[in-house]
């Protein structure tokens, strides 16, 4: 299991107060908490480390490059706009981060950052994406380089939108409202449709234009993990494409290999840049969307996770509904474990997909506190989520206070 530890770093403070400070990055993992609490901050620091951990594997670059002074804030911060996010004391940076992988420690403290390799042979080359919250936009925008945008992660997210839409093959059934999503490639237009109706994603409702890029770009790059073999070149960008040809050139053309070391060269090689697994890390999944519909929104997120044991999905929420939902997807992942399964198999199937369900060690949330910087980790109770978060406890308080007013009116 990946883990990172954070310290003194934007709105965390003292990180998580358990566990030596480590946060565990589990299949399903969860962030939830007030604005400002440092969920998105979390998540922007996993997606970072997780992508110097493979360049580290795929050998972009040597550990001294890595380590040379302000290479993290200049070269990676900066992707998430969180350069800003390191804090001084004194003149001297206190921000500290570690982040433990399945094949290397990285370690970030005073101003320094330090990569140890470690000895594994699971370590499975991720496809990392961060989904954005600012995507509610995005099908407005004709192509990427029609914008100036500071965020080199929207970009990139922008990107493989466009490549989800050209992936499109007729229609595609979206998992809310019993509709369709079509793509008029020769005029570039998605369309959203109905049993007796037709418009277009851009004159859709604002639940449909956060849903559909979120749920395409998903769906792409998780059936492409999951279907592509060695020889399948779709999930890597153009650099890397012409870096592994080059190799596979110079593979071929050394005659001191026989075709036996030649294979296991190649073999070795793929392994380094064809991508076996996906990481989805997604800010606010619950955007604009009715409480039936997220739920089913959050259904094809877990599928699309469970195509590959190694796939991690991270999510950022301020719903309570989401959290809920996940006592149901873990309570069917009990049923559906147990030896009599077959007997309901229908009945389970007709309540949570079998699918979408997930085992409680798959699942952790952590909660936020934005006023003094700390991270917890959920409770849970027979392995379903605790009820006692910060979501559920401010519909308590809410009720709390309607029992106040009926007793003031009772009064008058």
């Amino acid at each position: 299991m990946n883990r990172i530890k954070i310290k003194n770093f934007g709105p965390i403070k003292e990180g998580n107060l358990e566990n030596d400070g480590w946060i565990d990055i589990n299949k399903i993992t969860v962030f939830i908490g007030n604005q400002g609490s440092g969920k998105s901050t979390i998540a922007k620091l996993i997606s970072t480390f997780t992508w110097i951990e493979k360049a580290l594997v795929r050998g972009d670059y040597d550990n001294k490059w890595f380590s040379r002074k302000n290479k993290l804030k200049n070269q990676f911060l900066n992707y998430h706009r969180l350069e800003n996010y390191l804090l001084k004391k004194d003149g001297k940076t206190i921000s500290e981060i570690e982040y433990e992988g399945k094949a290397y420690r990285i370690i970030f403290k005073d101003d320094v950052l330090n990569t140890y390799e470690i000895e594994s042979n699971n370590y499975s080359l991720p496809q990392i994406m961060y989904v954005p919250a600012e995507r509610n936009f995005i099908s407005y925008v004709k192509s990427p380089n029609e914008l100036k945008l500071s965020s080199d992660s929207l970009k990139e997210f922008l990107t493989e939108f466009d490549n989800a839409k050209d992936n499109i093959k007729g229609s595609i059934k979206l998992p809310i409202n019993n509709v369709d999503l079509e793509y008029d490639k020769l005029n570039d237009i998605l369309n959203i449709k109905g049993i007796d109706y037709k418009v277009r994603l851009t004159e859709s409702s604002s639940g449909f234009q956060s849903l559909v890029p979120l749920y395409i770009v998903s769906q792409y790059l998780s059936t492409g993990i999951k279907t592509r073999t060695e020889s399948n070149l779709d999930l890597m960008s153009s650099n890397e494409i012409e870096r592994f040809k080059k190799s596979i050139s110079e593979i071929y053309s050394n005659i001191n290999l026989t075709d036996e070391q030649r294979r296991a060269a190649v073999s070795a090689l793929s392994s380094k840049f064809n991508k076996t697994c996906f990481i989805n890390i997604v800010e606010e999944p619950e955007q604009n969307l009715f409480p039936i519909s997220q739920k089913k929104m959050l259904n094809s997120l877990l599928e699309f996770n469970n195509y590959n044991l190694e796939n991690k999905l991270i999510l950022t929420t301020h719903s309570p509904y989401l959290i809920n939902h996940f006592s149901l997807v873990v309570k069917a992942g009990d049923i559906f474990n147990n030896k009599n399964y077959q007997k309901i198999k229908d009945s389970l199937n007709s309540i949570i997909r079998n699918e979408s369900i997930i085992s409680n060690n798959s699942l952790v949330i952590y909660e936020m506190n934005e006023k003094d910087g700390t991270i917890k980790k959920l409770d849970n109770y027979n392995g379903l989520p605790s009820d006692e978060n910060s979501l559920n406890q401010e519909i308590e308080d809410t009720n709390e206070l309607f029992a106040e007013l009926l007793e003031l009116q009772q009064k008058l």
